[in-house]
């Protein structure tokens, strides 16, 4: 889950790093008020930054000074409601102004190709650090962060040496440094991101910006994190299967795909796809796994919310029963489309093979609900389902 730049600096202040004060502003007026409040601690000026899940905020017109509190009205109904990058703006933080001297960069995540984490940092902050890593990658240091030792003082020292900062500043950037991976570790995230980190005409390190992924596998050892979630921009069918319990991930496409097992489903994805050619380009419509041990309820739960789907035109079940026994998933499709009786109209083509197969058969024959069509093979269900789709 990302989050929006004013959680992450909530975050940052709750664990000791040095942040600014800052206000969020759904209307104008709001704005007004923040600012009346922000304006005499700060210099007299006051950001209006844009809070979208998104980079460029700058270079689109979101971030903008204001040295009253009428300005920062008037900043704030220009940028409330702008699309920046396909995202709209729905909120605005108030951020108080700093003296701003040098701005750095720094970053840690998770380097999952290398199985540890990695830390990047950089005396040249400010700018799009992909833009950096390309154009003079010799500027941004990469530093590996041994998971068990994680970033103590000898690796903070470690960081800032390899990036170069200043020896007048390089115990206050690594005590910031140790505080930011103090976020990453007690928060659960896969990325906390300073871009600027700067410091002041004071001398002081602050982080004037951030970006923090939280790991929504560990979501059960943080219930305050479900505050963070910005449920207004949640897909409704996505928040449906959460709530079920469902690994569900919404695609573009017409095939709703249902498979038991990351692997299996995402072999399913390949090969619908690749069916879909021949009848009309047709392509799978979303990632559903109801995992190795589910049961009817589970089956007819995800069935609930692929139908839901108004782009679906087909369903694929392409199950393998092992712990999930395949009469447990034929009771479940029996189950939802007797639950949706006539509202249901698209059609079912079921694979079905391993624990219970011929029982899992047997129910849906019996049942011989005239929208459920059984396929012995993955790949002759895939073609079904494309054809039914392009119909």
């Amino acid at each position: 889950m990302d989050l929006f730049e004013y959680q992450a600096r909530d975050v940052f202040e709750k664990h000791g790093v040095p942040v600014l004060s800052g206000i969020v502003a759904t209307t104008p007026e709001e704005a007004r008020a923040a600012a009346e409040q922000l304006l005499g601690a700060s210099g007299g000026v006051v950001v209006v930054k844009a809070q979208v899940k998104t980079g460029g905020r700058g270079k689109a017109g979101g971030v903008k000074l204001a040295r009253s509190a009428q300005e920062a009205f008037d900043r704030a109904a220009e940028i409330l409601g702008m699309d920046i990058k396909g995202h709209a703006v729905h909120r605005v933080m108030i951020a108080a102004g700093a003296d701003i001297a040098e701005e750095y960069y720094f970053s840690v995540l998770l380097d999952r190709s290398e199985r540890r984490y990695l830390a990047m940092a950089s005396v040249e902050g400010g700018m799009e650090i992909e833009q950096l890593a390309v154009e003079r990658p010799e500027a941004l240091a990469r530093v590996a962060v041994d998971p068990l030792v994680g970033i103590d003082q000898a690796k903070a020292d470690e960081i800032v040496a390899a990036a170069g900062f200043a020896p007048e500043i390089a115990a206050q950037v690594a005590g910031a440094i140790q505080k930011l991976w103090t976020v990453y570790v007690s928060e659960d995230a896969t990325l906390v991101e300073v871009n600027p980190l700067v410091k002041t005409g004071s001398g002081e390190i602050v982080a004037l910006d951030g970006k923090v992924t939280l790991d929504e596998n560990a979501e059960f050892r943080h219930p305050d994190h479900a505050e963070l979630e910005d449920k207004a921009a949640a897909d409704p069918l996505e928040a449906k299967a959460k709530a079920a319990g469902l690994n569900y991930v919404k695609l573009d496409g017409e095939v709703g795909i249902i498979g038991n097992g990351a692997g299996l489903v995402m072999s399913t994805l390949d090969v619908v796809a690749y069916a879909g050619e021949a009848h009309g380009g047709v392509k799978p419509a979303n990632f559903l796994d109801i995992g190795g041990g589910a049961s009817a309820a589970v089956m007819a739960a995800g069935l609930d919310v692929i139908l839901g789907d108004a782009q679906v035109k087909s369903v694929f079940v392409n199950v393998f029963g092992g712990i999930t026994a395949c009469d447990e998933v034929a009771n479940g499709i029996v189950k939802a489309l007797e639950i949706l009786g006539d509202k249901e109209t698209k059609p079912l083509v079921v694979r079905l093979d391993g624990n219970a197969v011929e029982e899992g058969r047997r129910i849906l024959s019996e049942a011989a609900h005239p929208l459920v069509t059984l396929a012995d093979t993955m790949d002759g269900g895939a073609d079904k389902a494309a054809e039914l789709a392009n119909r």
